[in-house]
């Protein structure tokens, strides 16, 4: 038997079995252990998109099961794998790449707080998979310099919303600005971990 959290989920650590290194930490439904199970890839539960998710779908870098234990709360579970690329959507072979020697800064993750992840997760789908009636899937075709010029276009509405002091209209327009800038980003195979990196750099 396997406890599922208030959300019916479980945590599921992945570690790879060649290196014994963790990957990721990220959540499993019955649904998606069962997928896990019958195909012997791993299959997660996005939070963020309510949805199944197929590790390495979009990016071809699977984790292939060797074996699958769980604690002695029976309340997490431990899926050593076998990857067929990086395990990190930053190209790195695991998520844990930051070391933490003193006390951290700790910021609650809301719904809020993650939107932007949310979003540029559905743009590089809309990138990888284009959809016909897609308005993102379009600004990819029309290509960097039509992405960049939305950048600019969206820029100049939020200084003038600002200008005009219509608070309104500016965060219609920042949003728009936000996620322009989003498409640019991943049009050129970018995320925004490598933005808020550079931000880090400016705290002081």
């Amino acid at each position: 038997m396997v406890k599922l959290d208030n959300n019916q989920l479980v945590p599921t650590i992945i570690q790879n079995a060649t290196t014994n290194d963790v990957i990721t930490l990220a959540y499993m439904s019955p649904e998606s252990f069962e997928l896990t199970l019958n195909n012997k890839q791993v299959w997660f539960f996005s939070r963020s998109r309510s949805e199944l998710w197929h590790k390495g779908e979009t990016s071809g870098n699977f984790f292939n099961v060797e074996s699958i234990h769980q604690d002695c709360d029976s309340d997490t579970i431990l899926i050593k794998v076998h990857p067929t690329g990086p395990g990190c959507h930053t190209g790195n072979e695991t998520c844990f790449t930051k070391e933490l020697t003193d006390l951290p800064e700790f910021t609650s993750t809301t719904q809020h707080g993650t939107i932007l992840e949310q979003i540029f997760t559905t743009i590089e789908d809309r990138k990888l998979n284009p959809k016909k009636d897609s308005y993102t899937s379009h600004l990819f075709t029309s290509g960097i310099e039509q992405i960049s010029k939305k950048v600019i276009e969206e820029a100049g509405e939020s200084a003038i919303a600002a200008t005009k002091k219509d608070k309104d209209s500016l965060i219609y327009e920042v949003a728009d600005l936000f996620f322009h800038t989003l498409v640019l980003i991943a049009a050129l195979n970018l995320n925004p971990t490598n933005i808020w990196e550079e931000l880090e750099k400016r705290k002081n």
